[in-house]
C-alpha cells in the first residue's frame, strides 16, 4: 500500500497575500517565496518514502490576472527548493464546472494515479475547505493548516502549519481516521 502526501500550494507551502482586505495567491515572481519549513517538511515525508504531490488550484490563469509563465517558474522554484515530487494545477474557475477543480477530487485521482500510490491510505493538506473536501472524495484523510480562509472545514486532524502536518502524517500513517 503506497501512501503520498497532496499538498495545496498556497498557505500551506508559501504564504498567501492580502490585496484590498481579501486572501489571494502570489501573483508575482516577486511575492512568491516558500515557508522557510517548507523544505525541511517535505524532507522528512520523502525520507519516509511518501511522494510530495501538490494539487493546487490557480483560477488567476482563468481571469488573466497570473501569467502561465510566471506560474511555471513558481512551480520550478516548488520543485528545486522545496523538493517536490510533482503539481497539478487547475486552472479554471468554478463557472467551467471542470473535474479538477477542488473541491472535486480529480487533481488526486489523477495524480494518485499517476504516481500509483493509494489514496485511501494517502493524506491531504490544505489551509481551506476545497482542500479538505477534495481529500475527502478522494478517499484520503485531511488535514486542515490554520490560515486565514478556513471556511466551514470539516477536516480529520488540525495542524498549525506543514511542520505540524507532517508530524501527523509520519505519525498516524494513515492507520486511523
Amino acid at each position: 500500500m503506497k501512501r503520498a502526501a497532496f499538498l495545496d500550494r498556497d498557505g500551506v507551502l508559501n504564504p498567501m497575500r492580502q490585496s484590498r482586505g481579501v486572501w489571494r495567491a502570489p501573483l508575482t515572481l516577486e511575492e512568491f517565496a516558500p515557508y522557510p519549513w517548507s523544505a525541511e517538511s517535505v524532507a522528512r515525508l520523502k525520507a519516509a518514502g511518501w511522494p510530495v504531490l501538490v494539487v493546487t488550484n490557480q483560477p488567476e490563469i482563468a481571469t488573466g490576472e497570473l501569467d502561465p509563465g510566471v506560474l511555471e517558474a513558481m512551480n520550478e522554484r516548488l520543485r528545486r527548493e522545496v523538493g517536490v515530487d510533482a503539481i497539478y494545477v487547475c486552472p479554471h474557475v468554478d463557472a467551467d464546472g471542470c473535474d479538477c477543480r477542488k473541491p472535486k477530487p480529480g487533481l488526486l485521482l489523477l495524480a494518485a494515479r499517476e504516481w500509483g500510490v493509494d489514496a485511501d491510505a494517502s493524506f491531504m493538506v490544505g489551509d481551506r475547505w476545497r482542500d479538505v473536501d477534495a481529500g475527502r472524495a478522494a478517499g484520503c484523510a485531511t488535514i486542515l493548516v490554520a490560515g486565514p480562509i478556513e471556511g466551514p472545514a470539516r477536516p480529520d486532524f488540525r495542524a498549525a502549519d506543514l511542520r505540524d502536518a507532517v508530524t501527523t502524517m509520519l505519525t498516524r500513517e494513515g492507520g486511523e481516521r
